[in-house]
């Protein structure tokens, strides 16, 4: 039985120096990537005494219900000169005749009707295209139909930090609190996106966006050639065209109060699921080095978790273990904690680990689910 014992005690020897890999590679994500959006200070910008116009893009398909709430909001903003792109996608609700009317009281509404179904593209891609070559301003700044900034000056915010070489600007679209563990759960998830997407940007490597809270240049899309390169992946038109156009030298964030938007959450789980499975299907579509820094990070949480249950099975000191798996959390938290701040989230922050062991879990199995399924929708 000696024997049995050294070979147990040097598979904990080993498990135990893998874990401590993994917690390693996890602190250094948190303190010297996440960390850079948790104390992200842009500075006094300068006051811009003469703002660049900006254009306004929105598709819309049978959205009347969203844009009759929310549409008013985005045309009363405060600032001086800009216009609203909103592309009518062959809606087949009221949405044309809401437009309309809308644009008998606004002058600053351009309505681009698309009275057929002629999206040769998958998702929104076409109606956005359109939108885009249709607008006057070499600005544009995209949101949803379903958005609303959280006040008049969410122009101006996301234009201020349009400086220098900067080409994009990356805002946070954020999700409205309502009651329920499932709110909660989604803001927590797009929260810790954002701190992804933020802090590699902030770090020079730029590798996506978001198209609830967009703004770049349009010379930089039709460079670019679109949507081109990916018509044929249902969703991407934010990532996706981001991850290939962003670079260190052109690219900045906005996590100011003042630019962010929020939008509706799913109400149900499986309406959530769907949304998350379309939006993973992007992720392999990445640069390889974009792919490798988030795929190690992932890599080394679910080794983190699984070394760690698995040394507790097979009875190695409870208190080691318990340091280690508080070292990491209490690493978590602070980063988090200050993230949310930073981007205005409240109220979910002692849910943090049961969200992520249930996310890492489900973007696992969605994963794996994606293999096997293709829908396009819009």
């Amino acid at each position: 039985m000696i024997w049995l014992q050294g070979i147990l005690a040097s598979e904990w020897l080993l498990l135990i120096w893998a874990l401590l890999a993994a917690l390693l590679i996890q602190l250094v994500y948190f303190w010297f990537i996440f960390v850079r959006l948790a104390f992200y200070n842009a500075g006094k910008r300068p006051v811009q005494e003469n703002r660049e116009p900006v254009s306004i893009i929105i598709c819309a398909k049978n959205e009347y219900h969203n844009l009759v709430r929310f549409l008013p909001v985005i045309l009363e903003q405060d600032y001086p000169e800009y216009e609203v792109v909103v592309v009518n996608d062959a809606s087949d609700d009221d949405t044309f005749y809401l437009l309309r009317e809308f644009s008998e009281k606004y002058s600053r509404l351009n309505v681009v009707n698309i009275h057929q179904n002629l999206n040769f593209f998958k998702g929104k891609k076409f109606p956005l295209s359109i939108g885009i070559r249709s607008a006057k301003y070499d600005t544009v700044l995209l949101t949803d139909a379903d958005c609303y900034p959280t006040g008049s000056k969410w122009i101006e915010s996301m234009q201020s930090a349009l400086t220098g070489k900067t080409e994009i600007v990356l805002g946070y679209g954020a999700y409205s609190v309502q009651p329920g563990i499932l709110n909660k759960l989604i803001r927590f998830d797009t929260l810790f996106v954002a701190m992804q997407y933020m802090s590699f940007a902030i770090t020079g490597m730029p590798y996506m966006g978001v198209g609830r809270n967009l703004l770049y240049r349009k010379d930089l899309f039709f460079k670019a050639g679109g949507f081109m390169r990916h018509y044929k992946i249902s969703s991407g038109d934010d990532d996706l065209f981001i991850n290939e156009v962003a670079k260190s030298s052109n690219t900045r964030i906005q996590p100011a109060a003042e630019a962010v938007t929020f939008s509706k959450p799913k109400q149900t789980f499986g309406s959530w699921f769907r949304q998350k499975r379309r939006h993973l299907t992007t992720g392999g579509f990445y640069r390889f080095g974009h792919k490798f820094a988030l795929g190690l990070y992932s890599f080394s949480q679910l080794a983190f978790f699984g070394m760690l249950i698995a040394l507790a099975v097979m009875g190695v000191d409870w208190m080691l273990l318990t340091g280690i798996f508080l070292l990491r959390l209490l690493t978590q938290l602070i980063i988090v904690k200050k993230s949310m701040i930073k981007l205005g989230e409240k109220n979910f922050l002692l849910l943090v680990p049961f969200f992520e062991v249930f996310l890492m879990i489900t973007n696992l199995l969605l994963g794996f689910a994606g293999l096997f399924s293709r829908k396009t929708q819009w």
